[in-house]
């Protein structure tokens, strides 16, 4: 069974059996993991950022066409130097304690998120005042101009930017909040949160949705549902089962061998995803260790790696996968053709003859397979297949995820590992983890001396025309270094039941909108 978590494994709880049939203003979610970190600042889990969508609220949001849109903002305004942004709130903007949304709660929230975000760090590098100016006002004037700013403030890349009252936001971002108060659409019940098994959260009655229809993660989000369940159920056959028979409403991850059963029952519906809603999954290799020290012998996997070979492997049917040369998620901004003419036609026969013609002697090879997860799992044991028929000397070495954590940081005793992230999170420059940080990063010890400057006039580009090629002059340098080879694009829909009405297709499960 193909069960898709995040990059780190999840924490579950316990099972738990099918539940009565429940009231129509109670719509019950099955979702990836069993929600644990409830500071949406705190942790870069994927469920983190789920639940923080639901209890909190963001300045801005990015609509389903890539676009960042005003949510909590209803004006703002940019000085003709660049340097100044005044933002204002929206009327009507609440605590789920009843107390007001002000400025100063905004910019303590911003400064807390801005220690734990790479978005926010770059934006505040580059600070050099945040202040409110009166109760719904408040100002960002920065030291040079960035064209940054706002795509940070609604850019769904965990953690997000999302708002606390000041109070809470003024705990150390090391540190995570111990009081769960936001002014998004739901409302966390402490009383009602059983770990384990269930977490309730429910309609915050005096939440003013935006004037808009809801778009993806911006517009109007109006909950027509009393209460969200989210119900802890770790084995997907079990949660299926439980969909089927009406026990259970909306699964976030159907697994990938009962789709054609679930495909064919009229009660369930699927959700398929494009785009930044789909997961990209990529080869990390160890450029500090031999062999793939070499960048001519990192290359020769761009003649090896046939990412139909590995989508195949882990049985995914062609309309829930794509091949995707670019290191930026195809079908998100900034998606780029440049250098990929290297990873055309790959060949058992174009990878020995490749392999040849460099200095390689014979090294072993340590592929790091993860067996609790599956397309870290599947991918790795593809990859070893075809290192061997090209001629390379292949270590297979099988631990769990956590093992290959600790092992990656380290810069000998590994060549390469598979794994996946979020189609959002690998979309840019700035946040993609194989790119953003440039010999900084211990995930594969990776340093190009090209690539910093282009990531700074990235980051200070006005223009996303700028962006876009700078964007493209990386992806020709990364095609050069080869620190990672892309092995494809997937995604594994969510199901619900038929009778609901107005779900939002995205990743990130979201419950506004959605009738029952």
């Amino acid at each position: 069974m193909f069960k898709l978590k995040a990059f780190i494994p999840a924490l579950f709880g316990l099972a738990l059996v099918a539940a009565p049939a429940h009231a129509a203003g109670n719509l019950v979610a099955v979702l990836e993991a069993e929600i644990v970190t409830l500071d949406p600042h705190f942790s870069t889990a994927y469920i983190s950022r789920t639940f923080g969508y639901m209890v909190f609220d963001t300045l801005f949001a990015k609509d389903s066409k890539g676009d960042i849109k005003p949510q909590m903002v209803q004006d703002w305004k940019v000085s003709p130097d660049g340097l100044t942004y005044t933002f204002s709130l929206r009327d009507g903007l609440k605590w789920h304690d009843g107390q007001p949304v002000t400025a100063s709660d905004c910019v303590a929230s911003l400064r807390r998120w801005g220690t734990r975000s790479a978005l926010g760090r770059r934006i505040f590098a580059i600070t050099a005042s945040l202040e409110p100016t009166d109760a719904k006002t408040f100002v960002l004037t920065l030291k040079e101009p960035s064209g940054l700013v706002i795509d940070a403030l609604g850019n769904p890349v965990s953690p997000v930017a999302f708002m606390m009252p000041e109070r809470i936001a003024k705990t150390p971002g090391d540190q995570r909040i111990t009081e769960i108060v936001g002014s998004g659409p739901f409302i966390y019940s402490k009383a009602d949160h059983r770990t384990g098994d269930r977490m309730i959260l429910k309609k915050f009655a005096d939440y003013v949705p935006r004037p808009e229809p809801a778009d993806f993660l911006a517009g109007g989000k109006r909950v027509n549902v009393d209460t969200l369940e989210i119900r802890v159920i770790p084995d997907g056959a079990t949660a299926a089962s439980a969909l089927q028979a009406g026990e259970i409403d909306f699964m976030q991850y159907a697994p990938f061998d009962l789709l054609p059963q679930l495909e064919k029952n009229a009660r369930v519906k699927l959700v398929n995803f494009t785009g930044g809603n789909m997961f990209a999954g990529a080869y990390r290799l160890n450029a500090a260790s031999k062999p793939f020290n070499d960048p001519e012998i990192r290359r020769v996997l761009w003649k090896l790696v046939d990412q139909r070979e590995v989508l195949d492997a882990l049985g995914l049917d062609a309309k829930y996968a794509t091949p995707c040369a670019t290191y930026f998620t195809c079908g998100t901004t900034y998606e780029s053709k440049a250098g990929t003419d290297a990873a055309a036609k790959p060949s058992i026969e174009a990878a020995k003859a490749a392999l040849k013609a460099t200095k390689y002697a014979g090294e072993p090879v340590v592929v790091m397979e993860a067996n609790d997860l599956e397309a870290p799992r599947v991918s790795a044991q593809v990859l070893a297949e075809r290192l061997k028929a090209a001629g390379f000397n292949v270590d297979l070495q099988v631990m769990d995820w956590a093992s290959v954590l600790a092992r990656r940081a380290k810069k000998e005793g590994w060549s390469v590992y598979g794994v996946h992230a979020g189609g959002f999170d690998l979309g840019s420059p700035l946040t993609n983890v194989m790119v953003a940080f440039n010999c900084a990063d211990f995930t594969g010890w990776q340093c190009d001396a090209r690539i910093t400057p282009l990531m700074e006039a990235f980051a200070k580009a006005p223009a996303e025309e700028e962006r876009k090629k700078i964007a493209g002059e990386i992806q020709a340098v990364m095609y050069d270094q080869a620190p990672a080879i892309p092995w494809g694009q997937f995604a594994q829909p969510a199901a619900y039941r038929a009778t609901l009405r107005g779900l939002i297709p995205s990743a990130i499960p979201v419950f506004w909108n959605v009738e029952k």
